[in-house]
């Protein structure tokens, strides 16, 4: 006659006290609960599978109670019934766990990023990886890549548009885009849902920055700057903004190590730039006075243009946005971008070749030839523009306006240019 085993009890279990040898309380087929001597209670489940006898852990008590217990014990015998090794079946399913975790869209968007380190400009990068921490990875980063579907990134992107930011949507569609490519590439997606989202977004107006271009305002805006009363070190980035007109995030990631005032110029190195090329800037007299002036508050630094709360960071990418806000020019008006569009607007009607212009504003260009030419051939015709530029703003801010050939050594006052 076989040993009948009566079920435990929630008040059995309490009341049962450690020995100094394991105790067994066993609940019937196959599950019973270990009690150890350091008062610690481990549930398990003895099986046999394949002639072997096997042992499955269940939890703790009471972390596990006796019905989680019992439940998963009779989910273990189902699998036994089925032919299925409860044991193997939990390691293949920590297994494949594992295997999601390490393929979700964070970790390989991560992966993605730290790839692009040495080829976006820092503050690209810094914007795809805002996008995707605060925009993506809340609702999608946990999810296997190769488990999102096109509705899904849908549902991601209608969020963004809700609030009104057409372009962001577009932005982060094509950021995600990149990641599910990068995911196919190392075999961890079989396809890119963005891809089927062709047409779903709204249309993103194409808006351009804003900037002062007419010279009688170009002059007011310089005369601005003059009497900006903020900050000296932002009064001086607005003051070199014009002259050297590069983007707002490689002047305020400039570093005294790249200035060379002697030779009257500041090399931009590639990994700074957008196009991942070393960019040289030729600085006029009127340049290097605003650098000498800046370099005894700042110059035992690194940074040209140091933040107001760590010198050992640059100046937050809004501060010349907010300078010029202060002083009475709105978004509309005026921007740290614009300046790079008054340069150009201004320089192209002033009959200075394009190539050089453009090469000035570091401009990518699509023949490699004609990329290296450029580069090799266009130093001296750029010092002699940057020097001829910084003075016509000279001449704007006391209301005097070069006429429109560059060539041309005849003066227009404001009143003349008026008529």
């Amino acid at each position: 006659m076989g040993v009948t085993v009566m079920p435990l009890t929630d008040t059995s279990i309490r009341k049962t006290k450690a020995s100094d040898k394991p105790l067994k309380l066993s609940d019937g087929a196959g599950l019973y609960l270990l009690l150890n001597p350091n008062g610690s209670r481990w549930w398990r489940f003895d099986y046999r599978n394949g002639g072997k006898r096997k042992t499955l852990s269940m939890g703790t008590y009471p972390d596990t109670g006796l019905a989680d217990a019992r439940e998963k014990r009779n989910e273990a015998r189902r699998l036994l019934a089925a032919g299925v090794d409860p044991g193997e079946h939990r390691k293949a399913t920590k297994a494949a766990g594992a295997e999601r975790a390490a393929n979700s869209f964070a970790v390989i968007a991560e992966e993605w990023l730290a790839k692009q380190a040495g080829r976006m400009a820092p503050a690209t990068l810094e914007k795809a990886r805002w996008t995707f921490d605060d925009l993506v990875f809340p609702w999608m980063g946990d999810r296997p890549i190769a488990d999102i579907d096109p509705p899904e990134v849908l549902r991601l992107l209608r969020r963004i548009e809700d609030r009104g930011a057409h372009e962001t949507a577009h932005r982060t569609k094509q950021r995600c885009g990149q990641v599910f490519r990068y995911a196919i590439a190392t075999h961890r997606a079989s396809r890119d849902p963005t891809a089927d989202l062709r047409g779903a977004l709204t249309p993103a107006k194409t808006t351009h920055r804003a900037a002062v271009t007419d010279p009688l305002k170009v002059g007011e805006l310089l005369r601005a700057i003059d009497g900006y009363a903020g900050s000296f070190v932002v009064r001086c980035a607005l003051k070199l903004a014009p002259l050297v007109f590069a983007r707002p995030g490689e002047l305020r990631q400039a570093e005294w190590s790249e200035v060379d005032m002697e030779a009257a110029l500041w090399r931009i190195p590639a990994g700074k730039m957008k196009v991942r090329e070393e960019h040289a800037i030729p600085l006029s007299p009127q340049a290097v006075a605003v650098l000498r002036e800046l370099k005894p508050l700042t110059g035992n630094g690194r940074f040209v243009f140091p933040s107001e709360r760590s010198r050992q960071r640059p100046m937050s990418d809004g501060t010349v946005n907010a300078a010029l806000r202060r002083m009475g020019f709105d978004k509309d008006t005026m921007t740290g971008h614009g300046f790079r569009a008054m340069a150009s607007t201004r320089l192209n009607e002033m009959g200075w070749a394009p190539d050089v212009i453009e090469r000035q504003l570091a401009h990518a260009e699509r023949n490699k030839v004609r990329a290296a030419y450029n580069r090799a051939q266009y130093m001296d015709e750029r010092k002699r523009m940057m020097q001829a530029w910084a003075d016509y703003l000279d001449g704007l801010r006391v209301a005097v306006i070069p006429a429109v050939p560059a060539a041309s050594n005849r003066l227009l006052t404001a009143d003349t240019l008026r008529r």
